[in-house]
């Protein structure tokens, strides 16, 4: 399977890393990817990570747009304001940063969230909360998830 696909909640260590899931790492070399591109998510507390791919197809979007427009400078600024490049150390740990736990609040735990082409990194109890939110929206609206 090449998705990120499920959730899944690691600790942080005491040097401030975590491990990244197996099965997320699997995705990660069955796609040969080496360098992370991680980026404040655009309407929740979580840090979306992915490849280059992931950055490559924001920068696309903004160069549909006049260079010089509001519209292409606000997305410059959040895909390029608010992300970085970040990689696994050899165990398949990742530094959890300031970048990620001023974003986020996370403190001790993470939770790895699958997003099919991508995967985010959320404060455990704010993951299960947005998805619970989720949940009842599509209830309340009268979809299933079948």
């Amino acid at each position: 399977m090449n998705r990120f696909l499920s959730n899944a909640t690691n600790r942080i260590d005491s040097k401030g890393r975590v491990s990244v899931p197996a099965p997320f790492r699997a995705v990660l070399a069955q796609r040969d990817i080496q360098e992370l591109y991680c980026i404040q998510d655009f309407v929740f507390p979580a840090i979306t990570v992915g490849g280059p791919d992931l950055l490559e197809r924001y920068e696309r979007q903004i160069g549909q747009e006049d260079p010089f427009s509001p519209l292409a400078n606000e997305m410059s600024l959040l895909v390029h304001g608010g992300g970085v490049f970040m990689k696994l150390d050899a165990e398949g740990r990742l530094m959890v940063t300031d970048f990620i736990r001023d974003f986020t609040g996370i403190t001790s735990e993470v939770a790895f969230v699958g997003r099919s082409d991508h995967f985010q990194l959320w404060q455990p109890q704010a993951f299960h909360e947005a998805q619970a939110a989720a949940r009842e929206e599509r209830r309340l609206r009268g979809l299933r998830s079948n």
